[in-house]
């Protein structure tokens, strides 16, 4: 790859994050694509050159955001990665801490995701309840994975156990926004106790 070309690489992934700075401290409605040029020291026309608008530009913040969250879930976390409930015990300690530090570095990333993105228009909130959806059925493929290779009873109802699992999750996540003194690692710690204990019996 070019000079050049590495160069408008680095400058549309600046942009992006931009956009999301802005997006997160102004709100979607309040930022202007005058923002989003002023913070990097821009012109209008170089924005326009990679993005068409700022209906545009956010669908790729949020993209970006999904990809983070998504991308946690990867090699050794992936679902079928472990055999045993021991090993899926730690695999589940291993995701949540990943998904606290994409969700608990930065307080901008949840509230982008959960508060601010559904009430741009009536497309993208379709677009995050999509995602929702979207991390059910992730949820569900590893406990299916669980129930195939035994470690977790064949008779759990797969998609709604799912569906409560990302329930927790995403309760424990408002719940950080609402609170910045929580304590996530205690209430992570409850929600394994709560999987481990409801789903897979004590051992």
């Amino acid at each position: 790859m070019s000079r050049a070309a590495r160069r408008k690489l680095e400058l549309r992934r600046e942009i992006i994050d931009a956009a999301f700075e802005c997006f997160a401290e102004k709100g979607y409605h309040a930022t202007g694509i005058a923002d989003i040029a002023a913070r990097l020291g821009i012109g209008h026309g170089t924005f326009y050159r990679y993005f068409t608008n700022k209906r545009d530009i956010v669908e790729h913040v949020i993209t970006d955001l999904i990809e983070r969250i998504i991308g946690t879930l990867a090699a050794e976390n992936a679902p079928d990665a472990v055999h045993t409930l021991e090993d899926y015990r730690a695999q589940t300690v291993r995701i949540g801490d990943a998904l606290a530090q994409v969700f608990g570095e930065d307080p901008r990333v949840p509230r982008m995701l959960l508060l601010e993105a559904p009430g741009i228009d009536k497309e993208m909130g379709a677009r995050i309840l999509e995602f929702f959806e979207l991390a059910t059925s992730l949820t569900a493929t590893y406990v299916a994975h669980g129930v195939q290779d035994g470690y977790l009873p064949d008779d759990l109802d797969v998609d709604n156990t799912a569906r409560a699992i990302n329930g927790m999750i995403l309760g424990s996540v408002l719940a950080a926004l609402s609170d910045p003194t929580l304590d996530e690692r205690r209430l992570r710690t409850a929600i394994q106790r709560v999987m481990y204990d409801g789903i897979a019996g004590r051992s």
